[in-house]
């Protein structure tokens, strides 16, 4: 298995940004253009435990797989989400979205995300993969956060 970590601060309150993943598909793909729907399969009170069919858009294919919310916290200076999937019978894949509020305008993002393969072969690969896709990741929420709070 392999995780990568990073954290950067965001010119937007913690509102703003948490709005991007908590809230409905439109927000979503805004910052994850290649998700092409969200549906809730099974929703719990606490929304842990809570499991969503969400599609991919892969090139020209689809993949739809079921996001389990693994991890909840949704408070006034800090939220945390944590989700796993697996991808095609190829990957467990899970993402911890962390915020915490430095003040009403700024907030501190920590991203998570692991891979575990599930065939031996792909061992390799996500052995040498690189942190790329985090960075590519994190530096589209910062830009989605801060134009929407620009925008006002």
């Amino acid at each position: 298995m392999k995780s990568w970590s990073k954290e950067i601060v965001i010119h937007a309150s913690i509102e703003k940004i948490w709005k991007l993943f908590d809230g409905n598909v439109e927000e979503m793909q805004k910052i994850m253009p290649q998700v092409v729907s969200h549906e809730p399969l099974k929703l719990t009170s606490n929304k842990v435990g809570s499991v969503y069919l969400q599609k991919y858009r892969e090139g020209k294919r689809i993949q739809e797989y079921e996001v389990k919310t693994l991890e909840y916290e949704n408070e006034c200076d800090y939220k945390k989400l944590t989700i796993g999937f697996n991808l095609a019978q190829w990957f467990n894949i899970s993402a911890q979205y962390e915020l915490e509020k430095i003040d009403d305008q700024k907030t501190l993002f920590k991203y998570k995300t692991t891979n575990q393969p599930l065939k031996w072969f792909l061992k390799p690969l996500v052995k040498f993969a690189s942190d790329k896709p985090v960075i590519q990741f994190m530096g589209r929420v910062k830009k989605v956060a801060e134009a929407d709070l620009k925008d006002r």
